[in-house]
């Protein structure tokens, strides 16, 4: 709708995790980076959490557009707790053929394909995104599945992606062999002042836009109401450019980022912070 108006060759705040918006700043930079370390050094596990809506999952689709053809990649997507045995379900994402019917004869022909893959040179990498919604019998079925190996070599490496419950789960005692095979550990926490001013500017300037679309002190008051979590800066800034279509504007302000701030948070569905918060937060987070 806007984005002829303000000469935009696609929307710059879409919530779809889309790898071409990707913003680097320090978490996500790290984040990614520890992830093509886990990917060159073939480590067993490797955790990366964060808050709803902090861009975990944009990272791992910008990390699979960079996957070398020595590895073949499964992702597990719709994970939740009564997903059954998981066994199964790592089978079908990495598409190896579900042989037999019995729970060995799954492992055995899971085994040899994943031997068939390592002598060919190429290794097996499993990424489960939402994995907070795991039970601790899947957890311990994946730690199992993580005892294949070829000699020094192991012959799957896993990618639990999720929310910080998940981290609550691997500290609890029951989990303590799993935790200790986690050598890739890393939490995305919401973004800092200067980083959200550079991610809207980043995703305004990727979709062909003015940098300065929105002004600082737009920014600002965004940054402060969503408490730099990015699909929250998302939402808001998407609608502050419908509002600025709708009324001519050529720059979005914070008077116009207010009036959204009302009328999205009017109903108490989108967890913004108060004004009162945000006084708060101001010397932390502002």
């Amino acid at each position: 709708m806007y984005q002829a108006f303000y000469g935009l060759r696609a929307n710059p705040f879409s919530l779809a995790p889309d790898p071409a918006f990707l913003y680097l700043g320090r978490q996500h930079r790290h984040a990614l980076t520890l992830l093509e370390y886990a990917f060159e050094q073939g480590s067993g596990f490797a955790l990366i959490s964060g808050e709803i809506g902090s861009g975990k999952t944009t990272v791992i689709q910008y990390l699979l557009k960079q996957v070398e053809r020595r590895l073949r990649v499964g992702v597990i997507t719709n994970t939740h707790p009564n997903l059954g045995p998981l066994l199964p379900w790592v089978m079908r994402c990495l598409g190896i053929p579900i042989e037999g019917a019995s729970a060995s004869e799954h492992y055995e022909t899971f085994a040899r394909h994943l031997m068939r893959e390592w002598e060919a040179g190429r290794r097996c990498v499993l990424i489960i995104d939402e994995a907070q919604n795991l039970s601790t019998e899947a957890l311990e079925e994946l730690r199992v599945l993580s005892n294949l190996n070829a000699g020094p070599s192991l012959l799957l490496q896993t990618i639990l992606v999720g929310q910080p419950e998940l981290r609550e789960t691997l500290r609890t005692a029951g989990m303590r062999q799993f935790a200790q095979r986690i050598a890739i550990d890393y939490h995305i926490s919401a973004l800092q002042r200067e980083d959200t001013h550079a991610y809207v500017q980043h995703r305004l300037q990727v979709a062909g836009g003015r940098t300065d679309l929105l002004g600082p002190d737009a920014i600002e008051l965004v940054h402060a109401r969503t408490g730099g979590v990015p699909r929250l800066i998302n939402q808001v800034c998407d609608t502050a450019l419908v509002y600025g279509f709708a009324d001519q504007r050529p720059q979005i302000d914070a008077e116009l980022i207010g009036q959204v701030l009302r009328d999205r948070g009017q109903g108490g569905v989108l967890p913004f912070l108060s004004a009162e918060t945000r006084g708060e937060l101001s010397s932390a987070s502002i």
